[in-house]
């Protein structure tokens, strides 16, 4: 990926940044993926009626583990979730165009925690403030999402 000298992407990187609508429909199919075996384990873990609804450890525990390795192994091993592989938009390096590896991968994992607020409405807005159209967690791990 070229840059110039002094960090700020070229203009064919530009327009490749460009990709809100594909994010916002990857995230929504990837959502659909992890809830499918949130909402079994749920069946499985769920709520009890004698306990007014509060919902079980096993449950919150596997559910936060599944959201976590499938971010951080699909988009660190491969730069892309299920959603992003439909919609053809990936995960890179700002600084090499390369896959971001599981450390970036990480770190834009858990900051999905803050930009998944509101149902994703601060991520929003952080990608339309942002001329890289970068989320806080791709600002942070210093990626951007691509077409591919």
């Amino acid at each position: 990926m070229a840059t110039h000298s002094y960090g700020e992407p070229t203009v064919g990187v530009r327009e490749d940044v460009h990709v809100t609508g594909k994010r916002i429909l990857a995230i929504i199919v990837d959502g659909l993926l992890i809830g499918t075996p949130v909402g079994l384990l749920s069946m499985l873990f769920g709520a009890n009626g004698a306990d007014n609804g509060n919902v079980s450890a096993p449950l919150v525990t596997l559910s936060t583990l599944i959201f976590f390795v499938y971010f951080i192994v699909m988009e660190g091993y491969l730069g892309q979730t299920v959603g992003k592989m439909l919609f053809g938009i990936k995960v890179v390096r700002e600084d090499t165009g390369e896959i971001p590896g599981l450390g970036a991968a990480t770190i834009r994992t858990l900051l999905r925690l803050i930009d998944g607020l509101f149902g994703y409405l601060v991520g929003f807005i952080a990608v339309l403030a942002s001329s890289k159209r970068q989320r806080l967690g791709d600002m942070a791990a210093r990626t951007l999402v691509v077409r591919k």
